[in-house]
């Protein structure tokens, strides 16, 4: 089997869509000869800051000398990037090769694993295989019933907050998505919570329990330690668009090169990780943690494509996201506006998006990603246009993104690239390319 025939393969389940269940990866695992037991995991779920939490906690754990599997979703350029072994992706070669042994497995089953669930496979063999210390596991929706929870017993179960995404699958509350994602809790394995409400056990005034009371009484019931991220001891002491620099508790000036107003609180979410592991016998220098952090790489999070003119993309695509960039945006460029490029998928709340953005905007570049979910940049346009911001629709993204790099180049005005992440592959290729002719 080549590379492409098993991208062809794993891809050919595609229109299975989302089925939530354990049954189908327990059967094949089964098959596998369970490739993930014996090993050991750090399980991260969360609404947002999974990716980011999960890069930080491996590069810290990779500096302390352990070998590290990275297991995250989705890709934002090349399939290969969902597992990786010491930060270094799977290659073509062995991606093919597990693949073509994983399949008359995935074959022989009556009910057929979803591409999901395929892909975790594949990746627990791949850990295996190589032999990690240490995987770092984000799931890929929900938790409960995501392939993923297959694992028995994490080091550490993180949950890195709670709002509302995904709510046809998760429910429609935040505490129903609380309870949902609390479902990757084991017995007697330490719970590391990184929501904002920390502390909040009282109900909402609608009666509805908060994320955090779900969590908490959740790792209670299981005799699980919990920890939870106590941001009132942040102190942010440089934030620019060179990285960060804050306090937390008793550790001074840490250094991270992430950018974005929330990146220090994602590694805040890291920190505590590093803690609950240290507590389950892990051996974590603390010198291993301030290099891993300041070094630390993360695509397509306030990631800076160009610097004259000065362009940066943002992955956010949900409310919550959303809100952080703006947020950010304030902070990085107070009373100024950017110009704006950006594409959604049809199913997220673009109008709400729009509404925290459009205030912000200078001008607005719409472009479809090329994805199947995306809205049509016709569409997005109007909606920015209802705000009163001048939109202009562009039907593929290089031709948006040339026309938007353009316009701040002649204007010197910050070029803002965010709505998706299934559009970063795109930007990212039409940047090499304008970037350069220009």
């Amino acid at each position: 089997m080549t590379y492409e025939e098993a991208l062809e393969y794993i891809h050919s389940v595609s229109w299975k869509g989302s089925r939530p269940g354990l049954e189908r990866i327990t059967e094949l695992c089964k098959k596998l000869g369970d490739p993930q037991k014996n090993m050991k995991f750090v399980h991260v779920t969360g609404t947002n800051g999974k990716g980011s939490t999960c890069a930080m906690t491996e590069i810290v754990l990779r500096k302390s000398g352990y070998k590290t599997g990275l297991f995250t979703s989705p890709y934002v350029r090349y399939f290969n990037e969902r597992m990786a072994v010491n930060g270094n992706s799977i290659s073509n070669e062995m991606l093919a090769e597990i693949t073509e042994y994983v399949r008359p497995f995935a074959d022989s089953m009556e009910d057929k694993p979803t591409e999901f669930e395929l892909i975790t496979a594949i990746a627990f063999e791949y850990f295996r295989r190589e032999n990690c210390d240490v995987v770092v596991l984000e799931v890929g929706m929900g938790g409960r019933l995501d392939s993923t929870n297959i694992i028995e017993e994490p080091l550490v179960s993180v949950i890195t907050g709670i709002s509302l995404d995904h709510t046809a699958f998760l429910g429609d509350t935040e505490e129903k998505i609380a309870a949902e994602k609390a479902g990757i809790i084991k017995k007697g394995c330490p719970v590391v919570y990184g929501g904002r409400d920390y502390g909040v056990t009282a109900l909402k005034k609608n009666g509805e329990k908060t994320a955090f009371s779900v969590i908490k009484e959740k790792a209670e019931e299981l005799d699980c330690p919990f920890s939870f991220c106590e941001y009132g001891s942040l102190d942010l002491k440089k934030c620019d668009l060179d990285g960060a620099v804050f306090d937390y508790k008793d550790r001074k000036d840490v250094k991270i090169s992430l950018l974005g107003l929330y990146q220090p609180q994602n590694a805040v979410k890291a920190l505590e990780v590093i803690d609950a592991l240290r507590g389950r016998g892990l051996t974590v220098p603390e010198e291993a943690v301030r290099e891993g952090l300041a070094e630390v790489k993360w695509s397509a999070r306030f990631e800076k494509l160009s610097e004259k003119p000065l362009v940066l993309y943002d992955g956010s695509h949900n409310p919550e996201g959303i809100a952080e960039a703006q947020r950010t945006l304030k902070y990085y460029f107070g009373d100024r506006k950017v110009n704006i490029l950006t594409g959604v998928m049809a199913d997220k709340d673009y109008t709400e998006m729009a509404a925290k953005l459009a205030p912000l905007a200078n001008k607005v570049f719409t472009v479809t990603p090329d994805n199947p979910r995306s809205l049509d940049s016709r569409e997005l346009a109007k909606v920015y246009k209802g705000f009163g911001v001048t939109a202009s629709p562009f039907q593929t993204v290089e031709s948006g993104y040339e026309l938007a790099f353009v316009d701040s180049l002649a204007s010197g005005v910050p070029l803002v690239c965010l709505g998706s992440l299934y559009m970063y592959a795109e930007v990212a290729e039409a940047a090499a390319r304008v970037n350069a002719e220009f």
